[in-house]
């Protein structure tokens, strides 16, 4: 491993830290990456310190309780007695809301509880089966080779992100969702001012209306005149099933389907290039052996768990976790990204290591909310992850790692700009 992705510190001795702060009070939450290829160190300490630790949210101040154990994040996520429900006083909201605002937002199934949840989410399956995925590879290839083509055109040096990581997803996902490719750039925006915690209130509920009002337009027109498109087909079985969604319902679905397909693979492909960079051995491995790419996939979303405090719960019941008992009514931060960083897990989590069988990583979550996109993103990041490394073998930065700027500001976290050259 190069020094870029060092390995955790080691534990705190256990008296240094408590379930909060050294001196009881909740830690500030979420934790700053100081090594830009780790996880946070605090994740280590904690683990090891003991199964839960309270933590107060720095922008909206609501506590809750963080667990960095993978037995303990995996069993929450799958626990019936944990709600989504986003509405729930206790549910830790990460941006501060106002009480008489959160009332009114249409939450997406991502963050609801049964019967809700299940009759969005049946909406939606259909389209992300492994099935129609696989159908997707050779458009998903079309589009990589087509980017790189344009990529080496330009010259040999090229910004990555710009270039490829984020149009890719982004014409994927237009294409789907059947929109004009006019609008990446105005999806593009949208995703990055509301998974930034910078970004200010008023800045956020202006793009809410913004979007909201898009895809009220372009859903009530593949109502009039459907094509064959994932937001026709969405709202053509609203009605042939009887789910008897409202049109802010079906809003609420396609604004999760518009985060969640371009923020996290454009941010999964520059963090994932530059892992790949400053592992040269993987990449070779990798090039010589394509059939490592799943394995390769699942390493890169494990090691890096770009959504690493994105699963939240709040308790229906009181709930043991260890020696400690959550309340019902209590919030609950689920970290993925600390659970896959668990030793007990994954030998050498610190290690980037693309022969390791890192499947069982909750970097798609865990039970009924589980990610029903994950095939979709292993697909593309397959894809071009092979076709880079292939097509481009000189590949290399342009500048120190120690000058790249990194979005530690977001929920998601990722590249500003990744200059590459060959």
């Amino acid at each position: 491993m190069t020094d870029v992705a060092q390995a955790e510190t080691g534990p705190t001795p256990p008296e240094a830290v408590r379930p909060g702060g050294d001196d009881g009070a909740p830690l500030a939450f979420p934790f700053t990456r100081k090594c830009p290829l780790s996880t946070p160190q605090e994740y280590a300490e904690l683990r090891d310190a003991g199964p839960a630790t309270k933590v107060r949210l720095q922008l909206s101040g609501k506590e809750a309780w963080l667990l960095t154990r993978h037995e303990d994040v995996k069993r929450v996520l799958g626990d019936p007695a944990m709600s989504s429900d986003a509405k729930s006083p206790g549910y830790p909201l990460q941006f501060p809301v106002p009480e008489e605002v959160l009332q009114f937002i249409k939450f997406p199934f991502s963050a609801l509880d049964a019967p809700e949840h299940t009759v969005q989410r049946r909406l939606v399956i259909p389209e992300f089966t492994a099935h129609r995925i696989q159908a997707l590879r050779p458009r998903i290839q079309q589009i990589v080779d087509e980017r790189i083509d344009a990529l080496l055109a330009a010259g040999d040096t090229a910004d990555l992100v710009k270039q490829l990581a984020a149009p890719v997803p982004s014409l994927l996902f237009c294409e789907m969702l059947g929109a004009d490719p006019a609008d990446i750039d105005y999806f593009r925006r949208y995703s990055e001012v509301t998974m930034n915690r910078e970004s200010t209130q008023e800045d956020v509920t202006t793009l809410y209306a913004e979007m909201d009002g898009f895809l009220g337009r372009l859903i009530t027109e593949k109502e009039k005149n459907p094509g064959d498109d994932l937001l026709s087909r969405l709202a053509a079985k609203n009605r042939e099933e009887g789910a008897d969604l409202e049109l802010a319902d079906l809003v609420s679905i396609a604004r999760l389907l518009v985060v969640a397909g371009f923020d996290t693979t454009a941010n999964m492909i520059g963090l994932g290039t530059l892992v790949l960079l400053e592992n040269p051995e993987a990449a070779d491995a990798l090039r010589a052996d394509p059939s490592l790419s799943r394995k390769a996939v699942d390493e890169l979303l494990r090691f890096l768990s770009i959504a690493d405090s994105a699963t939240v719960r709040v308790a229906t019941a009181d709930i043991e976790i260890g020696d400690v008992t959550i309340r019902a009514g209590e919030g609950v931060i689920a970290s993925n990204g600390a659970a896959n960083w668990d030793s007990a897990v994954f030998e050498d989590p610190h290690v980037f290591d693309i022969h390791r069988d890192a499947r069982n990583h909750l970097a798609f979550s865990n039970g009924p909310h589980q990610c029903l996109g994950a095939n979709l993103a292993r697909v593309q990041l397959e894809i071009v992850f092979e076709t880079l490394l292939a097509r481009i073998p000189t590949l290399r930065l342009a500048v120190p790692v120690e000058e790249l700027s990194f979005m530690h500001g977001g929920h998601i976290y990722g590249l500003h700009e990744l200059p590459v050259t060959w």
